[in-house]
């Protein structure tokens, strides 16, 4: 019998339906608590998920991708993402921004995300200075672009909002949300009146109704307070990141700012591959602290190979790799910080592998949740309900009397068809 059974079926007819062309049925999965079994799609959600085999009856659909030896689970998201300068370490002279450009930069590194099973992504732009809104009507025509294949959101980052020379980026940061950007941030730090700066911010999101991100170190507990104070009563939300001036705080002091951000319902978006071009200095926010206070923590990629960190992979499950090996969480929370809580972040719906639920997954080569994020090379995603990138590994050891006494594990050109 199903684990979740799927919807009822239509009344009974002389003879059954061809199958649905839109669902799409991935057989012989592994779940995280063991069990092996097939997962109907259709709709863009989760129709059935049964026992191995359970589904494939005369209304089966036609499509079926073949996952033993995959490990199926919730598809990460990336809260915090710099689109318009990823993939530009290599570039000769400054950081071009013409749209072409950034349009190419933008796509290609949201592609590379999705390969990697980033289905959702929020992408911070700078507005204003030598750009203008030139760089986020490029990143727009891109979000448009890849309709369908991952959802890409953006944040309007404006540098100064205070003072005369903070005139032109407040009304640049209006226009920047009519445009269409869907969430308004920037960075407090660099302001000669970070409080003003925050105070500016949230009324424009206020206006707008929009949630806010802001990049920030965190490393004043005074400014930080007075954030999370105002920043309490404003919905759809606060998220703030890196925050990792947090972790250089008496522990004391950082657990005070914790309960204050957990009271607001502010969330925090750690990166812990490395900085980005938003804040000054480095370091990882305190996680299991923040964790342990009640604050709901994320964690994201930050720089995609461009100044701020030229080595920058944009991998989830690279982050929430470091979340275990690093910082100590189980794999468990690890791969939540990454999935579940980055989608919260991002305002989406929730995902489990269960009836009901978005189809929005990502199988990975593998049978235990630390294994995969370990070694974590072929990967199948599915956004909508539909396979929308696949990457295969393949690993091969030259002959030899211990492989073959031995069985020691090959990864082969098999298994997803």
């Amino acid at each position: 019998m199903p684990d979740s059974q799927p919807q009822p079926p239509p009344p009974p007819s002389s003879s059954p339906g061809p199958a649905d062309p839109s669902s799409l049925l991935l057989c012989g999965a592994r779940l995280t608590d063991g069990r092996t079994v097939d997962v109907r799609l259709g709709g863009g959600r989760i129709e059935a998920v049964g026992t191995a085999g359970s589904l494939g009856g005369p209304r089966a659909c036609g499509a079926r991708v073949d996952l033993r030896g995959y490990l199926l689970l919730p598809a990460p998201a990336e809260p915090h993402a710099h689109a318009d300068t990823a993939l530009s370490a290599d570039a000769e002279g400054p950081v071009s921004y013409e749209p072409q450009d950034v349009q190419r930069r933008t796509t290609e590194a949201a592609l590379l995300q999705l390969g990697h099973g980033a289905t959702a992504l929020r992408a911070h732009v700078r507005v204003g200075d030598v750009q203008g809104l030139g760089a986020l009507a490029a990143v727009l025509q891109a979000r448009r672009a890849l309709g369908g294949l991952a959802e890409l959101t953006t944040v309007a980052m404006p540098r100064v909002l205070t003072g005369v020379a903070g005139a032109d980026g407040l009304a640049m940061l209006r226009d920047a949300v009519k445009m269409g950007a869907s969430v308004v941030g920037g960075t407090p730090d660099l302001d000669p009146d970070p409080a003003g700066y925050v105070e500016a911010v949230l009324e424009v999101a206020s206006e707008h109704g929009c949630p806010v991100d802001l990049h920030t170190d965190a490393g004043d507990p005074a400014r930080l307070a007075r954030l999370a104070a105002m920043a309490g009563g404003l919905r759809p939300g606060v998220t703030l990141s890196p925050c990792g001036g947090l972790g250089r705080l008496p522990s004391e002091a950082a657990a005070r700012i914790a309960d204050r951000l957990a009271a607001a319902g502010v969330a925090v978006v750690c990166l812990p591959q490395g900085g980005c071009g938003g804040v000054d200095r480095r370091g990882t926010a305190p996680i299991r602290l923040l964790r342990a206070a009640g604050v709901r923590v994320a964690a994201g990629s930050g720089a995609l190979r461009d100044v701020s960190n030229p080595v920058g992979r944009g991998d989830p499950l690279e982050a929430a790799f470091l979340l275990a090996s690093r910082d100590g969480l189980t794999p468990e929370d690890a791969y939540d910080a990454v999935s579940c809580a980055a989608r919260a972040v991002l305002g989406l719906p929730e995902v489990r592998v269960e009836a009901g639920f978005p189809a929005e997954l990502l199988a990975v080569r593998g049978d235990r949740l630390a294994g995969a994020l370990s070694l974590a090379y072929s990967r199948v995603v599915v956004h909508r309900g539909r396979v929308v990138a696949r990457t295969s590994a393949v690993r091969e050891y030259c002959s030899s009397a211990a492989s073959v006494e031995l069985g020691l594990p090959r990864q082969g050109r098999g298994g997803v068809s």
